[in-house]
């Protein structure tokens, strides 16, 4: 249970710089005189960054250990935020999102499969929910300095020291790992081959996961980036107040995977999918209605308790669906693919919203919902165990 807990902090960890940029940035372009969709590109080449982790994952678990990996990995996000604190200049930001993102995609790929493997669906739930505090603290922190001219830079450092206080817990944790078989090179089935990143590729389903999690994460990244930015600019809110209304939408998605732990053991989790799916339809659909400040700030909570059942309860049906000994792979390939995602959808947005208007991000999230649902549909024909 030690470890299982430590697990948890390190997931609030890994939520906290999450949600930090899109709500600091409508302040932080104007100290570092930057363009509005510039927060898109840092966006790109975090999810870069990622992608790179997540597809070397499995290999450096082996050779290192996933205790190893997780506590190294929260080092390299802790010194690229202490770097964001100190930034004077945009291009400094361009450098410190390689670590952010390699360290962000090592911690993700490899505590989801951990957890997949060893523990109940609800815990899945519960671990993603503990993201949330995370995700919400952070711009709660942040709504809290941007008062305060340059504040945000003391916002970064406070996240930043949490880090490096995780990363003391975690490297003094190393030994609790031990008991725990945690190699994804080697099979976790009796007599079952070893699976690479390309073999796996092959299997029936595989893609269909992976446009679920490409879609996904499009949204969860786009609506946390950008959702301050619409407040803003299409209903007139202050950016404090929008930033309050982004960990207001993080909330949703803690509280929501909170509740699905609860649930987990008695409703099935394709359901819960599902159910997250038109969720996030119907809170897109009121975040899109003119004229309403007060229905688009409910629009966003909606879309993040949509979003809470999504992620986790897909990853921890990977070793159902298709086998333990390939979960590994396929789950560092899903992140991957979100990876990319975020790398893509993001900084799009950000140019349609330049050249046209802000009004375009619930058409768009719907849009990717929709396929969310038409895809995890199909997915549930596959069944290993």
């Amino acid at each position: 249970m030690l470890l299982l807990f430590i697990i948890y902090i390190a997931f609030i960890s890994l939520g906290l710089p999450d949600a930090v940029l899109g709500s600091s940035w409508p302040v932080m372009k104007n100290d570092l005189d930057a363009s509005l969709e510039f927060a898109g590109g840092i966006s790109f080449i975090i999810s870069a960054g990622t992608v790179i982790s997540s597809l070397y994952v499995t290999k450096a678990i082996h050779y290192l250990g996933i205790g190893k990996v997780v506590a190294l990995s929260v080092l390299l996000t802790a010194v690229a935020l202490l770097g964001f604190s100190i930034a004077n200049m945009t291009v400094v930001l361009v450098f410190l999102a390689v670590p952010l993102g390699i360290g962000a995609g090592a911690v993700d790929a490899a505590l989801n499969n951990f957890v997949a493997l060893h523990y109940k669906a609800k815990h899945m739930n519960y671990l993603h929910s503990f993201w949330g505090v995370g995700a919400t603290a952070g711009p709660l922190l942040m709504a809290n300095f941007l008062a305060v001219k340059q504040g945000w830079r003391d916002g970064y450092m406070a996240i930043a020291v949490v880090q490096f206080l995780l990363v003391i817990v975690l490297f003094a944790a190393l030994p609790l790992w031990k008991k725990f078989v945690v190699k994804p090179l080697e099979s976790h089935e009796t007599n079952s081959p070893l699976v690479s990143n390309i073999s796996v590729l092959k299997m029936k389903g595989v893609s269909l996961q992976m446009s679920v999690f490409f879609c996904y994460c499009s949204i969860e990244m786009s609506t946390g980036l950008w959702s301050a930015s619409y407040l803003t600019t299409e209903k007139n809110i202050l950016p404090s107040t929008a930033a309050f209304w982004v960990a207001m939408y993080y909330l949703g998605i803690t509280a929501g995977r909170f509740a699905c732990g609860l649930i987990a053991e008695k409703i099935a989790e394709e359901t819960l999918i599902r159910s997250g799916g038109l969720i996030i339809l119907f809170g897109c659909l009121l975040l899109a209605l003119p004229f309403s400040s007060a229905l688009a700030k409910i629009g966003l909570i909606l879309i993040g308790l949509g979003c809470a059942s999504i992620f986790p309860n897909t990853i921890h049906m990977t070793p159902k669906r298709f086998g333990s000994s390939a979960s590994q792979a396929i789950i560092g390939l899903s992140m991957a693919s979100a990876y990319v995602g975020l790398m893509l959808v993001p900084p799009v947005l950000g140019a349609v919203a330049r050249f046209f208007t802000f009004a375009s991000l619930p058409v768009i999230l719907m849009i990717m919902t929709a396929i969310i649902l038409l895809t995890t549909e199909r997915l549930r024909r596959y069944r290993s165990i």
